[in-house]
């Protein structure tokens, strides 16, 4: 069976995952930001499946995922997560894993960046991103 997802809900499921990505790199701080980024966006785009084929289409549109901090991404990209895992196992519940594992992959990629490892901070996002995955 395929599955045709609109623009809208591709739009939702790359705000999600790239929006991870970047609280990531909002919780870095001092800890080299563009690096955390970095190594996010690259594990994005190893993914596979349905999810896979979304996350790395070209030139595609992603939600608004500036702020002035953490917090302002924060409630945009937490409820993403939860919403797109929720699209997922409505529309192609075979592919709900497989985001939340893409989307868990990319925040440990990201985790990984810092020297000496992640920071409290780093620790605490990935939590919230976990915990936003698992709403659904």
């Amino acid at each position: 069976m395929s599955v045709t997802l609109s623009d809208q809900d591709k739009l939702t499921l790359r705000t999600a995952a790239y929006g991870a990505v970047t609280l990531m790199a909002a919780a870095a701080g001092g800890d080299s930001p563009h690096k955390v980024a970095t190594q996010g966006s690259i594990a994005l785009t190893t993914g596979t499946g349905l999810v896979g084929h979304v996350l790395a289409e070209k030139s595609s549109p992603v939600g608004d995922l500036s702020g002035k901090s953490a917090a302002e991404i924060a409630d945009r990209v937490l409820p993403a997560l939860t919403a797109a895992v929720q699209l997922l196992k409505k529309q192609a519940p075979e592919e709900a894993d497989n985001f939340r594992s893409t989307v868990l992959v990319a925040v440990e990629a990201s985790a990984r960046s810092p020297k000496g490892g992640p920071g409290p901070t780093l620790t605490a996002t990935v939590g919230k991103i976990t915990a936003a995955l698992d709403a659904a």
